[in-house]
């Protein structure tokens, strides 16, 4: 016998199950689209799915944000009609050996900050971040993570006049312990500060491939939550995110310094793992020797969507990179996805933090882990003289072919200049001469005394930066 729903949503299989009820697999009969179909039976104690519709309406529209197709109630059960989703986080995490590569987890936290920050937006606390909450795309959308699951999630300010919700102690624990921020162990009424702190846990999970407080033991649930919370308070972040970048160190102290009704700067945070992402990026350039082979370009960092996940299922991405270029084509799952969340806009705001990555790199030799503040301007980060070579880093995160070899290009010019430069002031100093500074040298001057500025790639997508 066929169970339908709103007569045109045959169910199929089930595919999980949890405190909430059961999620089926389903299929628009209409269509042939296949659809997720959570039940919850109209007696459950604690009925949360038509609150949770309401919140599925309230968000419809952002980035990672699944579509309600339908809501109502079918005999026994209240039942949510919701876009098919891929697997979690804890899947994917689970099928990686329970670990993650740095590069997979500054591209995973770009955009949970992004779903957290717009659900804050709409005036709503998630009040449950974990792995499991967070699902891949399918098809063209396998690489954008999607959040779930708001049964637990709590408006924090009024819609209207955006009145903040008033400071409470002795709170019950809502939500996951292993993720649950301090404050909330404490007892104290969440805010936007608990979301990220506890999205920070997640990432440290990811890094670590578990926290400290996992594994204790305890003989009911309350006292295991005690044991948790004490672990915590005991655990210096310094200490959780030792042996990895102090970018992570950073995030928990701005998490934890933010007062119960401040409006955290998402920006700050997510620009801290972007310069990162692009310190490493070149770290990694910088380990292949002159003139390296091209297929060295297409691997390691590249803001590329090529997570761990990927390699593994797709080997040959590794052993041969080109085929990045196509291997979107035949799985859906692989490269960038461009849609409505991929805006040119976002675009430039996601790599912003490059160019004051590599102008302080250039000012100070060396990239220090803490040296990132949240005030300067990325106008401010660019050089404006015309005297002065600077390599796009949006090169290193574009896998394509072409982009490749006007990057191997620069670098070999570079690598010109610098010889015609040792070799200039070689001659110099034996007529007992002093060269001049190419840097206060105009461009006539430069071509002159140094002709191979002369024909020096100058990346013009610096001035569209």
């Amino acid at each position: 016998m066929e169970h339908m729903v709103a007569g045109k949503f045959k169910l199929g299989k089930k595919i999980g199950s949890g405190s909430f009820g059961e999620l089926y697999l389903g299929v628009n009969i209409q269509s042939g689209e296949e659809v997720a179909v959570k039940l919850e039976s109209v007696k459950a104690k604690h009925p949360q799915l038509h609150y949770e519709s309401k919140l599925y309406m309230h968000l419809q529209g952002g980035t990672g944000i699944p579509h309600l197709k339908w809501f109502g109630v079918e005999g026994e059960y209240n039942v949510m009609v919701i876009d098919l989703l891929g697997p979690s986080l804890e899947d994917l995490f689970n099928y990686c050996n329970r670990r993650f590569s740095l590069k997979s987890v500054l591209m995973l936290a770009d955009q949970l900050i992004n779903r957290v920050e717009y659900m804050h937006s709409k005036g709503f606390l998630h009040r449950d971040i974990k792995p499991d909450n967070f699902l891949m795309g399918l098809g063209r959308k396998a690489n954008q993570v999607y959040i779930i699951d708001y049964g637990l999630a709590k408006r924090y300010r009024d819609l209207q006049t955006h009145k903040h919700i008033p400071y409470r102690e002795n709170k019950n624990l809502t939500g996951t312990a292993r993720y649950a921020s301090v404050n909330t162990h404490l007892g104290v009424e969440q805010s936007r500060r608990d979301d990220l702190e506890s999205l920070g846990y997640v990432l440290m999970y990811f890094l670590r491939g578990s926290l400290p407080w996992q594994g204790l033991k305890a003989g009911n649930k309350k006292q295991k939550y005690d044991r948790i919370s004490e672990k915590k308070m005991l655990t210096p972040v310094e200490a959780l995110c030792k042996s990895y970048p102090s970018e992570f160190v950073s995030y928990f102290h701005y998490c934890r310094s933010l007062r119960f009704e401040d409006k955290p700067d998402y920006s700050y945070l997510k620009r801290l793992f972007r310069d990162l992402f692009i310190r490493e990026a070149f770290s990694h350039f910088k380990s292949y020797p002159p003139n390296p082979p091209l297929d060295a370009l297409f691997t390691g960092y590249q803001f590329d969507y090529v997570f761990d996940w990927t390699i593994l299922k797709y080997p040959q991405i590794v052993a041969n990179p080109r085929v990045r270029q196509s291997s979107d084509r035949i799985s859906g799952a692989i490269g960038p996805s461009f849609g409505r969340s991929e805006r040119t806009s976002e675009i430039r705001d996601r790599f912003s933090g490059a160019v004051e990555a590599f102008a302080r790199r250039n000012a100070s030799g060396s990239g220090h882990h803490g040296d990132h503040s949240k005030h300067r301007s990325p106008d401010n980060a660019l050089l404006s003289s015309n005297k002065t070579v600077i390599l796009s880093p949006c090169l290193f995160l574009r896998g394509t072919l072409n982009v490749a070899r006007k990057l191997l290009s620069q670098i070999t010019a570079v690598q010109h200049l610098t010889m015609g430069v040792h070799q200039r002031e070689l001659s110099c100093q034996a007529a007992g001469k002093a060269p001049p500074n190419i840097v206060s040298l105009g461009l006539a001057e430069q071509a002159e005394f140094y002709p191979a500025a002369a024909s020096l790639p100058v990346d013009k997508e610096l001035s569209s930066l």
